[in-house]
């Protein structure tokens, strides 16, 4: 391929079980969560898509960990800890639980959250452990969980991941998923909680649902709760994706591994491996590790503007969370912090472009790496 390739958008043109779905909901006129049934049979079938009896679907994925962290008992003064190498809303969701996100290095080879680094944290102000699958890759929950502390795995890039067999959703003590527009299933916006544990799942539900009890009459408020309920729409478009996500998954595997062989004729730009014990990798983002003295010495800021210019819009990526004001970062995060300037990303509709097109990607570094004067 010596021209740029198209690069899919995202989300995928709409089918027509999505149009008929939406459609059966707008002619219902039941339009909201509380008086239809299609979130609440969404709900169901994603949760047992992910080897969990229980889902709340809420209004996007930020809120999802927020009504988790808040279902598990965190409050103000308590400390969650978070990967630094992740995105915002992760440490947003624990400040809007009142608590104080507490970032932990990640892994030099992986760049999820390094098990020493979060052990190290643990104090007795620590509820919980937020666990990243970082780029669709799951995290090493077990490590984790060996800590003494909740699991609460940020899903939002893992829709279909596995690790060791199992899925994604079904390896903390509470799982939240994002459907925002960029997401591997989108409605545009929206989220869900999925959880194994009944109580916690009736916990959940009563915080989204203006504090009533599942048990309990319409003005009936035990507790106090918020209106955080996705409605009837978003779960019409979401349902049918629940077919094509393996196709999707699957289309992405072969563009990834078709780029990691590819980059082996490209020093100095590597992808980023999954931790060991991934069974399925969703390829959210394929992570390159951006080696500067392999293309003359030149910042990352001025290799994504050359691969720009030769069509490649590659992305720059997570700045560490241990420089917001906001998160505690009681140890240094030298692994995250040195990631901004040496990992940039390949996007999920980049990768839906096919092996050819990550051919083309890889000559395109070439190129640029000659043009650098290595």
């Amino acid at each position: 391929m010596t021209a740029p390739p198209q690069w899919p958008a995202w989300p995928p043109p709409p089918t027509g079980e999505q149009r008929r779905a939406l459609l059966r909901v707008l002619d219902s006129g039941r339009w909201g969560a509380t008086s239809g049934t299609a979130t609440e049979e969404f709900a169901a079938a994603f949760a047992r898509r992910a080897g969990v009896p229980h889902g709340v679907c809420t209004v996007n994925g930020t809120v999802a960990l927020f009504l988790a962290l808040r279902a598990l008992g965190v409050g103000p003064g308590d400390e969650v800890i978070v990967p630094a190498y992740t995105f915002v809303a992760s440490a947003t969701a624990v400040a809007l639980a009142g608590a104080v996100p507490v970032a932990a290095d990640v892994t030099a080879a992986t760049l999820h959250l390094d098990p020493e680094a979060a052990g190290a944290l643990v104090g007795p102000r620590t509820k919980a452990v937020m666990a990243v699958h970082l780029a669709g890759a799951p995290a090493g929950t077990e490590a984790l969980g060996a800590l003494g502390l909740p699991v609460v795995e940020d899903a939002a890039q893992a829709h279909g991941a596995a690790r060791h067999g199992r899925p994604a959703g079904s390896l903390g003590d509470v799982a939240c998923f994002s459907f925002q527009s960029g997401k591997a299933m989108t409605a545009g916006e929206g989220g869900i909680v999925v959880t194994g544990d009944r109580a916690l799942h009736e916990r959940v539900w009563s915080l989204h649902n203006v504090g009533r009890s599942p048990s309990g009459g319409w003005y009936e408020h035990p507790e106090p709760g918020w209106n955080l309920r996705m409605t009837e729409f978003q779960a019409a478009l979401l349902h049918p994706q629940l077919d094509l996500l393996d196709g999707w998954l699957d289309r992405r595997a072969g563009a990834a591994a078709a780029l990691a062989g590819a980059l082996g004729g490209v020093p100095g730009l590597d992808l980023v491996p999954a931790p060991p014990g991934t069974t399925r990798h969703t390829w959210h983002l394929a992570m390159l590790r951006y080696d500067p003295a392999a293309f003359g010495g030149r910042p990352k800021a001025e290799f994504l503007s050359a691969m720009a210019s030769e069509g490649v819009p590659l992305e720059a990526g997570y700045r560490s969370l241990s420089r917001l004001p906001y998160v505690a970062s009681p140890a240094p995060c030298p692994v995250a912090e040195a990631a901004e300037e040496r990992v940039v990303w390949v996007r999920q509709p980049m990768l839906m472009a096919g092996e050819a097109a990550m051919a083309y990607i890889a000559h395109a570094a070439g190129r640029v790496r000659r043009r650098f004067g290595s």
